[in-house]
């Protein structure tokens, strides 16, 4: 299997949580992949993708639930392909929603989790190719606890209050992200499951309560 260079971890990973936030963005090396595009995701549209609204015909809109008022969402087409995707290629590229400029399958290595089932076989792929690198060993710890993080979440969900985690991908690593100092805490041992389900919570929060209104 031929690897794709996904950066420093580190540097990523500083750089991911910002995003998290609202905060900038990360550059992804796509190079020739386009399974964001093929694999049957709906794109979430905020009030602030005005450009985007423009250029996406009405009719392939619909209300988004459990999102901030304004926000849309464009269902993918029956065959997992955007409806923007035209002749091999992003027909509003250069007006593509925030989502579009968000998305980053490096959280699906980061975590040690597949994306998804049979319809993200092309993430997939990808995510078992792309190899990080590590400046340092605290690098190694922090890659090592986001997966801790993931693991637990995905393990563990009868230890939250009312078993309320995520357990769809990529919610389980975009809980990781923003969580995984739990486990760098050396007295995580000492910690029953409980106890540790609640540090994710609390530490989720805080994150959360960190981000740009209308983002998280």
């Amino acid at each position: 299997m031929s690897m794709v260079a996904a950066g420093s971890f580190g540097e990523w990973l500083e750089q991911a949580r910002a995003a998290l936030k609202g905060h900038g963005g990360t550059q992804v090396p796509c190079g020739e992949c386009t399974g964001c595009c093929t694999s049957g995701y709906s794109i979430q549209l905020r009030p602030e993708d005005s450009e985007a609204v423009k250029a996406i015909p009405a009719d392939l809109l619909v209300t988004a639930p459990g999102f901030s008022s304004g926000s849309q969402t464009m269902p993918a087409l029956p065959n997992g392909l955007c409806p923007m995707r035209q002749s091999g290629t992003c027909s509003i590229y250069a007006h593509r929603p925030q989502t579009c400029l968000d998305y980053d399958c490096r959280i699906f290595a980061a975590a040690g989790i597949a994306a998804g089932g049979p319809d993200k076989d092309v993430i997939n792929k990808r995510v078992r190719e792309w190899d990080f690198c590590y400046e340092s060993e605290s690098d190694r710890q922090m890659h090592r606890a986001v997966q801790q993080a993931a693991a637990f979440i995905r393990e563990k969900r009868d230890r939250f209050p009312g078993g309320r985690v995520p357990t769809a991908p990529t919610g389980v690593a975009v809980l990781a992200l923003k969580t995984y100092t739990v486990f760098m805490d050396p007295g995580i041992e000492m910690k029953s499951e409980v106890q540790v389900a609640a540090d994710i919570v609390a530490a989720g929060r805080a994150f959360d309560a960190e981000a740009e209104p209308n983002w998280t």
